[in-house]
């Protein structure tokens, strides 16, 4: 995938914001590191809407091993390798393990998933990747 990445803040109750406007956009949560600091960079981005895939549709289908690059604002560019993948529930989500600090700079991509409710219109899980930079 190749995304432009927008900056996300939280919201008055306190969650994650996410990249409404344009669900080709993934977004980086700027209380935490940027691509490249020490600590998780948190990059969200939205698995599909109405009209079909959107940003992080895949997202499921990374694996161990598998390179992801971030280019930052200055033109240079972070690789982060993937370590593990997880789904989980979102009455279940794991802050601390996404948000908690890390002594290298990491990585977290997170999407939704699972089975869709129809009801509420949101899926009842999220997907996590999890990667460290290269070389870490």
């Amino acid at each position: 995938m190749d995304a432009e990445v927008i900056d996300l803040d939280l919201n008055a109750d306190g969650s994650l914001q996410t990249p409404d406007d344009d669900f080709s956009q993934a977004g980086w949560y700027t209380g935490r590191a940027a691509p490249g600091e020490q600590g998780p960079a948190v990059v969200v981005g939205h698995v599909d809407n109405k009209t079909g895939p959107a940003v992080f549709y895949r997202l499921r289908e990374l694996v161990a091993g598998d390179e992801v690059e971030i280019t930052r604002d200055d033109g240079s560019s972070v690789v982060y390798i993937v370590t593990y993948s997880e789904q989980v529930g979102k009455d279940a989500f794991p802050t601390e393990k996404v948000y908690g600090g890390t002594l290298v700079p990491e990585l977290r991509l997170v999407t939704c998933g699972g089975e869709f409710d129809r009801r509420s219109g949101h899926y009842v899980d999220n997907i996590v990747t999890y990667a460290k930079i290269r070389g870490a």
